[in-house]
């Protein structure tokens, strides 16, 4: 295995625990609650950090994201359980996609599209790379729900005011 394939599977390892305790915070009663009406519910926006490490999947094993022929139907989760489950599930096969990779895989192209607007470029790696920041941006906002429902937070890169 690669020094760069080991060294993002340490990343994901890293960045799962704590996206698997914020996950545990949320609130069964509440998944309706949203902040805004422009807002996901706290369920939608859980069900996206869940997801998320499947997208590495998606991008080491296709070319493209093309949001126009993307029928995206979010998993129908009823409890935190299936919740924290579904990322268990998503996280396992990015870990097992990631390790089968080989190194010029990183270099190959992907591209973000929505029909014939092309978004962005990528290589593998660097849609990886996004897709991590995806779920540290996500897993954020989802502290924020849980600071405004009054859920202490747990410590990311250190502990937390509510842990301190």
């Amino acid at each position: 295995m690669s020094a760069t394939i080991q060294a993002l599977l340490n990343e994901m390892e890293e960045e799962s625990i704590t996206t698997r305790k914020m996950l545990q915070r949320v609130p069964q009663d509440r998944y309706d609650w949203q902040p805004h009406p422009k807002s996901m519910t706290i369920l939608r926006l859980a069900t996206h950090v869940a997801e998320l490490p499947g997208w590495i999947t998606m991008g080491l094993t296709t070319s493209e994201l093309d949001f126009a022929k993307y029928d995206y139907k979010p998993e129908p989760l009823k409890d935190n359980e299936a919740l924290l489950a579904f990322f268990e599930t998503t996280l396992q096969t990015a870990q097992q996609q990631l390790a089968q990779a080989q190194e010029n895989q990183l270099d190959e192209p992907w591209v973000l599209r929505n029909g014939d607007i092309i978004i962005r470029n990528y290589t593998k790696a660097s849609v990886i790379r996004m897709i991590y920041s995806q779920i540290v941006h996500h897993r954020a906002q989802l502290g924020v729900y849980l600071r405004l429902l009054d859920i202490p937070i747990p410590g990311s890169y250190g502990p937390s005011a509510d842990e301190q």
